[in-house]
């Protein structure tokens, strides 16, 4: 039985238009742009500004350990020098459930909530940031419970906490619904109207922009966002938030002898993969028995059996590949025209995007799977069109300053070298090891070839640093991780990237940061 599924990318699609009411005819008629958000004026003007990073959060206690919680309270210490904090997706584990927001969400990140000193009174779906919070969705805010199984862990949970059963999965009686909780959580519902959506667009919908009207974010009073990808702007930077759920479909097999033999291969793989399932499932009972005792090798049996569920899945969506690919063009025509129109503002001085799935990354793994290829050919669509409209006016500089991800548990940036279009020498921050179990990085290295149509296999980029879970047995180190980026004023904008660490060793915890550098 699957753990988690994964709903077909044209039900994400149509399930979140509904539930922002996706370009109605009110909407249309008042002339607002539902993928605009705005801060109260002054909030965003200085070219000098801070902000943080986190991704990959999701995670209640295991044990005696939250390290969600020891990121969330060393990341308080910057709040107030910080303008903002965005995330990088996967808010909730292990299938983006409303009923883990209290536990998973709203007690590590109580701080940064309106009533946040009581927070068993903060319901999930009516949360109020005193910082703005900024997140783009996870594959694990989109996944669902079958519905046998959670009826299974829920009728055996009394039974399970009287035997030895080790592995906590953080799964209760469904999932997201869809990606539904994440949209009650983050997003300005606007499908719970009838009658009144009129007063709310005039109540909220207040600030005026190039492209329009939008949604406008208070601090403090009303903290929404207007859609599941969106753009905003601070200190003459534009940000843009993607949905990567919705354009990482694998590309379809090819009904040769080639691609039947793929999908033997894949079969395969998936048999093995789901033997090995069960035994990680006999080792946690069997570890079970002293829980504390054994808590670090449980957490990295909870690590095995998720990154397996994540594998089967990638497996999965290849092997559906033979039917029609449903791919967001929508959203990617949406980012290549904005970026456009950023090029052509004048006020504007740098670009900045941060989305759930890498295209690049050493992350044990990631690289090979079939989600991270369609990624980076779908986003080298977008900088290829991009580059071919702006072309001199960039004046050798990269198309987007920054790029931040999350997906894989690690800390790493990137760089492109020439890959042959329009995401050559960008930085690529991976920013996923802020709470849930840790990754190594691959036994290959840094350096990262790819294989193009033409048959040439060439380098494409380079891992400059990777913080992730190293060392074995009693010498294992789990350094989790965020980031706070220091803008700079200037044209180009500099931005000064300093990583913070909390680090689990030897069952004791400490705080640390490595080296800031400049990109």
């Amino acid at each position: 039985m699957k753990f988690v599924t994964d709903p077909p990318i044209a039900v994400k699609i149509n399930k979140m238009r509904q539930r922002v009411r996706w370009q109605e005819p009110l909407i249309v008629e008042q002339g607002i742009d539902q993928t605009r958000l705005a801060f109260e004026d002054g909030w965003g003007d200085s070219p000098e500004f801070s902000f943080l990073v986190v991704g990959d959060t999701g995670s209640g206690s295991h044990g005696t350990d939250n390290p969600q919680r020891r990121v969330a309270e060393q990341m308080m210490v910057h709040r107030d020098d910080c303008r903002f904090l965005l995330h990088t997706g996967d808010v909730i584990y292990l299938v983006g459930s409303s009923e883990f927001y209290l536990e998973n969400f709203i007690k590590p990140y109580r701080e940064l909530l309106v009533g946040g000193e009581h927070p068993e009174r903060v319901a999930y779906d009516q949360m109020v940031f005193t910082l703005p919070f900024l997140p783009v969705p996870g594959n694990h805010d989109y996944y669902d419970l079958p519905f046998l199984y959670g009826l299974l862990v829920q009728t055996t949970l009394p039974l399970r906490r009287l035997l030895p059963v080790g592995l906590d999965l953080d799964v209760g009686w469904h999932g997201s619904r869809q990606g539904n909780a994440y949209a009650r959580a983050f997003l300005d519902y606007l499908c719970r109207f009838r009658g009144e959506l009129g007063h709310h667009l005039e109540s909220h919908y207040t600030a005026k922009t190039e492209t329009g009207r939008c949604l406008l974010y208070e601090p403090g009073r009303f903290t929404r966002l207007p859609n599941r990808y969106y753009t905003f702007r601070s200190g003459g930077i534009d940000f843009f938030a993607l949905d990567s759920n919705t354009f990482n479909a694998p590309a379809p097999l090819p009904a040769t002898r080639e691609g039947d033999n793929t999908r033997r291969s894949l079969e395969e793989r998936r048999n093995e993969l789901e033997q090995q399932k069960l035994q990680l499932l006999e080792d946690s009972a069997r570890l079970g028995a002293d829980q504390l005792e054994n808590a670090d090798q449980l957490d990295d049996l909870r690590a095995k059996l998720e990154q397996i569920e994540e594998v089967k899945i990638d497996i999965d969506k290849q092997l559906a590949s033979d039917q029609t690919t449903t791919v967001d063009f929508e959203q990617l025509d949406w980012l290549q025209q904005k970026l456009i129109e950023s090029w052509n503002t004048a006020e504007v001085r740098g670009r900045v995007i941060y989305l759930h799935h890498p295209p690049y990354v050493t992350e044990a793994t990631k690289w090979h799977q079939a989600q991270t290829l369609a990624i980076r050919q779908r986003l080298r669509q977008v900088f290829d069109g991009v580059a071919k409209v702006v072309g001199s006016q960039t004046e050798g500089r990269p198309l987007v300053d920054l790029i931040f991800t999350g997906h894989a548990h690690c800390l790493e940036h990137l760089q492109t070298v020439d890959t042959g279009h329009a995401d050559s020498n960008l930085n690529w921050i991976i920013c996923g090891g802020s709470g849930y179990s840790l990754r190594r990085q691959r036994s290959e290295g840094p350096e990262l070839m790819e294989t193009f149509e033409d048959g040439d296999t060439r380098l494409v980029a380079r891992s400059l640093r990777f913080v992730g879970r190293h060392g074995k047995g009693s010498q294992k180190r789990r350094p989790y991780s965020f980031l706070r980026i220091d803008v700079q004023d200037g044209r180009p904008p500099k931005f000064i990237v300093r990583p913070f660490i909390t680090e689990r060793f030897h069952h004791q915890w400490s705080n640390s940061h490595l080296e800031p550098f400049n990109v």
